[in-house]
């Protein structure tokens, strides 16, 4: 039985412990907060995004994707023009890094002998286990100019065999025995950066053309409105295909290449165009944009150096989800024949080549540049969710 002496001890030691775990619970949490007062806006928007781990992974893919389309000669084993006459439509080459025995050797693919089926009469392929290859990196092949400016030959990896007996295909060979992977290298330059740069241009337009609507307002503001909805309600894929056909099909290269972008930019600013207006409507009356017209700034310097770097993040997230669809619209015209045309190498143009059912039956792998296209979309629309969500890094 305790005194009433003890039992106010054991209150006043219960009510010191309490204290000291307030304390040191009000010492974290003013640490995070205090963290959380004088970070910047980006520093909260990276602390949210980073959260997003579908997002994060997704920036991981795009950036090896674009890595790879900026040092395609580097990266591709092979020319894309190259021909293996002895393996047409070879399937993927299989690197091991075990051998028959079961021991642990550096990574390497055997030999490859043709034969044909007597009673198919197809071309099949076995391996030659008495024959191995090793896979090397940063071997010395066929010469090329990285960028059009610096001649080499150093490939990142590859093997020290003559082209005629044996080649190393990671993703298979076409129906004319050139290697697959090195024509998705040299064909993500064009697909993917027509992406960035088609979306860039519809930005810029948008920008321009919504910011004049939304800060000015009046007749400007209807007359651009009137011109969007005209263009809005013209269905995408029809409209590219008409203006695409009018192209000239003896364009060179480059010149189809542009073509291309500004025909899918033209298309693409009008719905940036209407988120620009919107922010601008709700911004052109907000203090600090008042501040800046008594401050004697000129309109331009209001738009481009206040009102614009306020929504930045909402632009930036809207451009990540924007750039699928540029994509998609440059492999769709590609494949159909309206888009980019051999000897310009593209996703669509490689899946344009894989339109017929002997690839379909006969050679499946043909068909990974469709997977190319999918993977990189899927990893544009999860990075656009995760900048999204971050783009508001206050919203709980």
């Amino acid at each position: 039985m305790t005194t009433p002496t003890q039992h106010v001890h054991k209150e006043v030691r219960e009510r010191q412990a309490l204290d000291r775990d307030i304390e040191e619970s009000d010492g974290t949490i003013g640490a995070e907060e205090e963290r959380l007062y004088v970070a910047s806006q980006w520093q909260l928007m990276w602390w949210k995004f980073r959260r997003h781990k579908l997002a994060m992974a997704s920036g991981v893919i795009l950036i090896i994707f674009y890595v790879v389309a900026i040092f395609a000669e580097f990266v591709a084993p092979y020319d894309p023009e190259a021909y293996f006459a002895s393996f047409k439509l070879a399937p993927p080459t299989p690197v091991r890094i075990f051998d028959t025995e079961g021991k642990l050797r550096p990574p390497f693919i055997y030999r490859r002998d043709r034969y044909r089926d007597e009673e198919t009469l197809r071309y099949s392929y076995i391996d030659d286990i008495s024959v191995r290859y090793p896979v090397k990196l940063f071997v010395q092949a066929t010469p090329y100019k990285l960028w059009g400016l610096f001649e080499t030959d150093v490939h990142l990896f590859g093997i020290e065999a003559a082209r005629e007996e044996q080649g190393v295909f990671l993703t298979g060979a076409d129906r004319l025995g050139r290697d697959l992977f090195s024509r998705l290298c040299y064909g993500a330059r064009i697909s993917l950066s027509i992406g960035l740069i088609g979306v860039l241009m519809s930005l810029v337009l948008g920008i321009i053309l919504g910011g004049v609507s939304g800060y000015y307002g009046g007749r400007i503001d209807t007359i651009i409105q009137r011109v969007i909805e005209f263009v809005r309600t013209i269905p995408n894929i029809p409209l590219w295909m008409a203006l695409s056909a009018a192209l000239p099909p003896d364009w060179p290269v480059i010149r189809l290449y542009f073509g291309i972008t500004i025909i899918l930019s033209l298309i693409g600013w009008t719905g940036m165009a209407r988120v620009v207006r919107g922010r601008f409507l709700a911004l052109r009356n907000e203090d600090f944009v008042l501040a800046a017209r008594l401050g004697g700034s000129s309109e331009i310097r209001i738009i481009l150096r206040h009102m614009v770097p306020s929504f930045l993040s909402y632009i930036i997230a809207s451009l990540t989800i924007a750039i699928p669809g540029t994509i998609l619209g440059e492999t769709g015209l590609s494949f159909i024949g309206l888009g980019m045309r051999a000897p310009a190498i593209s996703w669509g143009v490689l899946l344009q080549e894989a339109n017929n059912i002997r690839s379909l039956a006969q050679a499946p792998w043909v068909f990974a540049p469709a997977f190319t296209v999918v993977l990189t979309v899927f990893a544009f629309n999860f990075l656009g969710d995760g900048l999204r969500d971050a783009a508001d890094p206050y919203a709980r």
